[in-house]
């Protein structure tokens, strides 16, 4: 349209004067001729030049939406055709990463709080640190994939071990852990500051690779694993229990045949540690559902190794936040001397006004655990929130 309007603009015609340029959009019966106006020649290209701008942006918008579509429609079809294998490799990296942020995490912490305490660091070098993870994932619906994922990332954190070496400063970007090799094994290297470098024993200054021993135990506690208890299946559960709880008592002897008697840790309990081994060992042979002392003596033991522990659900946010805050009443009443008649306002206290409902409120935007009565009818006594911080979550 536009060459055949330069060349009436050429040949000097002159137009109608009753029509404007937009009886081309509106009407296919007009002549060229009537769209130009009766200003001078050079009046139509000014007219139409903004109406070009807009089509070519809208052009080139079409031409970005179907590139973007296409690609879309291409790494889909790529995805159909990569082998299922690659898939489950690539699903065990991203379940492993997570679980090696964490790890490191908690070893760094329990370093640089056991720097001064030389049992422990004799026993880092001789034995290794165990890390307990706590899952109270049920064995029913889509926490069973979960429980699953979290069972071999956490078996795969056998694969690393961690190297203290001195900082090139104090500065907090040379302190950062530095994580180097390949899937088969890793090492995860631990800048210290020269200070607190030169306190520690010549053993752990020559970067001997410390070992990990990761133990994972679970014991669902919600309404779908009365589900699974009564019409499901729970041998995972309990085949992953048994199985780390070898790994634990494995750690344990080791312990005792390679650290000197002076060096093995000491408790302010009388209880022994080999007696709730096999406390522990028995709770996890027997039949009972819901049997949350599982992981309280797992907790106590692991502790009394000088372990790190982490605690997880679906969300880490409502059951963990019951765990979490339990485990802090029961240090409280066995290591501050908290008189037991208030373990359960301590307890309510913790989960009204402390952290957890705070990491509650930063989660949802509201300071209610996503529990109903209906729900908490099947939680173990000591895992249920009090009155007035649950219920239902408006959106």
């Amino acid at each position: 349209m536009v060459d055949r309007l330069q060349e009436h603009d050429d040949n000097n015609q002159e137009p109608p004067a009753d029509h404007t340029l937009a009886d081309v959009i509106t009407s296919s019966d007009h002549t060229l001729a009537d769209v130009i106006t009766s200003h001078s020649p050079g009046d139509w290209q000014e007219q139409i030049y903004p109406l070009v701008v807009t089509l070519k942006d809208c052009v080139t918008e079409v031409v970005d939406r179907a590139t973007k579509s296409m690609t879309f429609v291409l790494l889909q079809e790529a995805a159909c055709s990569i082998p299922q294998g690659l898939f489950l490799k690539q699903r065990r990296d991203v379940v492993f990463s997570q679980g090696l942020a964490a790890l490191a995490c908690g070893f760094v912490m329990r370093l640089y709080a056991g720097v001064e305490d030389k049992a422990f660091l004799q026993q880092l070098h001789l034995v290794g640190l165990v890390a307990q993870f706590e899952s109270l994932l049920s064995t029913y619906s889509e926490e069973i994939g979960m429980l699953e994922d979290m069972e071999v990332g956490i078996s795969d954190l056998q694969r690393v071990s961690f190297k203290i070496t001195e900082a090139k400063s104090d500065d907090p970007a040379d302190l950062q852990p530095i994580v180097s090799g390949r899937r088969e094994y890793y090492t995860v290297e631990v800048p210290l500051p020269g200070e607190v470098f030169g306190a520690l024993p010549e053993e752990l200054k020559e970067g001997k690779p410390l070992q990990v021993y990761p133990v994972l135990f679970n014991v669902g506690i919600n309404q779908q694993q009365t589900l699974a208890e009564r019409f499901g299946d729970i041998s995972s559960q309990e085949r992953i229990n048994q199985k780390n709880f070898e790994i634990l008592e494995a750690y344990y002897k080791s312990l005792s045949d390679k650290l000197p008697l002076q060096y093995l840790p000491c408790f302010q309990t009388q209880t022994d540690l080999k007696e709730l081994l096999e406390t522990l060992g028995q709770n996890i042979m027997t039949k009972k559902r819901k049997n949350v002392e599982i992981l309280w003596l797992a907790g106590t033991i692991c502790r009394r190794l000088n372990g790190i522990r982490f605690t997880s659900c679906k969300s880490a946010k409502d059951r963990t936040s019951m765990s979490v805050t339990l485990e802090q009443c029961a240090l409280l009443r066995d290591e501050h001397e908290l008189n037991k008649d208030y373990f359960v306002r301590a307890l309510d206290c913790m989960r009204r006004e402390g952290c957890r409902i705070e990491n509650v409120q930063k989660n949802i935007k509201c300071r209610k655990y996503a529990f109903n009565m209906l729900q908490l009818m099947a939680f173990p006594k000591f895992y249920r929130p009090p009155e007035g911080t649950y219920g239902k979550v408006d959106s």
